[in-house]
């Protein structure tokens, strides 16, 4: 009766233990569901978000819809309705980005805008693409994707391929376009 009752404790021990194990292991696959089913942890609609500096709007974020996918090993914002983005600069001037999807990527800083991009600047640059990227932490923008666009002096370019340029667009790299480039002969002449 003693070798019994001792075996029966051993087996409880033991189914005990699976069991702890069991429900560990289930809760942790549970997690990983949630992770990984693709639902966004968070959806938000009709955002209107005001970034301030110093009692300042700096920033005013418009979309129709918001899907918050910061529960994912690589946490993004996505925009699927489209995103209109105001931006003041220290002068008052305003300036202007939208597009019919975008995505943020939030450790990246990237935004990925695409389909019927426009941006317009406080000085009057008018850049139009199928697709955008825009570098936050770097103030850089770029694409691979066609674009056009018209610069504050009235030059422009149709670019085929692609475009590299800062933020204010004081540095623009043009892969391959074609258009009308106003070129200043007193600069010219003064550099030779």
């Amino acid at each position: 009766m003693h070798t019994t009752l001792n075996m029966l404790k051993s087996v409880m021990a033991i189914i005990m233990t699976v069991t702890l194990f069991a429900c560990e292991s289930n809760y942790q696959n549970v997690k990983k569901l949630n992770l990984s089913d693709g639902a966004p942890i968070a959806e938000g609609k009709d955002i209107n978000f005001k970034y301030t500096d110093s009692g300042k709007l700096v920033t005013n974020l418009l979309a129709k819809k918001l899907l918050d996918y910061s529960n994912l090993k690589f946490p993004y914002k996505e925009f699927p309705d489209g995103i209109e983005v105001l931006f003041w600069d220290d002068k008052g001037g305003k300036s202007t980005v939208n597009s019919d999807y975008a995505i943020q990527f939030d450790e990246t800083g990237l935004v990925d805008l695409r389909s019927n991009v426009v941006l317009v600047t406080a000085d009057s640059v008018i850049l139009k693409a199928n697709q955008l990227y825009w570098d936050q932490k770097n103030q850089w923008i770029f694409t691979d994707q066609p674009y056009q666009i018209k610069f504050k002096d009235g030059s422009f370019n149709d670019g085929a391929v692609g475009f590299d340029s800062s933020e204010d667009f004081t540095t623009f790299l043009s892969r391959k376009n074609q258009g009308v480039q106003l070129v200043d002969k007193k600069n010219i002449e003064n550099a030779n």
